[in-house]
């Protein structure tokens, strides 16, 4: 919800059936939006995703067919499975909101909201996601395994049919501009933009990393606690937020070195070490 209010995109890595397609469905269809789904397959083309100029000779002209990127929450399952040209198609989309077909210029609806899923253990047949594409998606979560009382309840919810059948609108695309609006509107103190700004430059520092994160990512972090914050009812952003998100936000944007990837070190456990290192701003001073 945080990266909806925050105008960003989220990315899905986890294991094949713990709810990754279900849960961007559901999104969907509480917001009352224009929904598209893309199944991601080798032979998938970018005019595919983006649309295609047809002639028509009714009027001797080519006409503009939009693709299924042309909604206002999109799903694209399992995109490590596109090859490079079509992930390509995604990332005009992703940071223009816009694709451009023949040298012409289309605008995606507003809002647009992206979440692709992807299979982190099935590699056969995959195109890992350049590193370029990762810096688009605000966030990257995993879903993992619920605990027992969860997956009961799952079971019994779905006993006898599937609950989005049932599901219903609970906020229209006036209402999402609006709460987005105001996300963008929550007080982020100069202490904790400082404190954001050193989170980001000591992962360039950090040994085990080859690349830290970039300007864009701290600029994700920002937006994202300030969404956080208005979710939660406060009126300005607090490092607890900050520190909340520091990992969703930044791991898949810290590239580590070959040494420590040998020794089990990934971005998040970068991103962890970084967050217990920089000193946090009092809170009492920032209201």
């Amino acid at each position: 919800m945080a990266a909806l209010l925050a105008r960003g995109h989220v990315l899905l890595e986890d294991v094949p059936g713990v709810g990754k397609t279900v849960l961007a469905r559901a999104l969907a269809r509480s917001l009352h939006a224009d929904f598209r789904r893309i199944q991601c397959t080798p032979d998938l083309l970018p005019s595919d995703v983006t649309g295609v100029a047809v002639y028509n000779p009714r009027d001797l002209a080519f006409e503009f067919r939009r693709g299924p990127v042309f909604a206002h929450v999109l799903l694209v399952d399992e995109i490590n499975r596109a090859t490079p040209r079509t992930q390509s198609a995604f990332l005009e989309a992703m940071e223009e909101r816009q694709v451009t077909v023949d040298g012409t210029p289309h605008d995606l609806p507003r809002p647009f909201f992206l979440v692709a899923t992807q299979n982190p253990i099935e590699l056969a047949g995959t195109f890992p996601l350049p590193e370029a594409q990762l810096d688009r998606f605000l966030v990257k979560l995993s879903l993992g395994y619920p605990d027992a009382a969860t997956e009961t309840r799952v079971l019994v919810a779905q006993r006898e049919a599937h609950p989005l059948t049932h599901l219903a609108p609970v906020a229209d695309l006036t209402g999402l501009k609006e709460a987005q609006d105001a996300a963008a509107s929550v007080h982020v103190h100069d202490a904790v933009l400082s404190y954001i700004q050193r989170l980001a430059a000591e992962t360039r520092r950090h040994p085990g990393a080859a690349w830290g994160v970039s300007p864009r990512g701290a600029l994700g972090l920002m937006r994202a606690s300030q969404a956080l914050a208005l979710i939660q009812g406060a009126r300005y952003v607090t490092p607890d937020h900050v520190k909340r998100l520091a990992g969703p936000v930044l791991a898949h944007r810290v590239i580590v070195n070959p040494r420590s990837r040998v020794q089990g070190v990934d971005g998040r456990t970068v991103v962890e070490d970084v967050v217990r290192r920089v000193e946090v701003p009092v809170e009492a001073a920032l209201r």
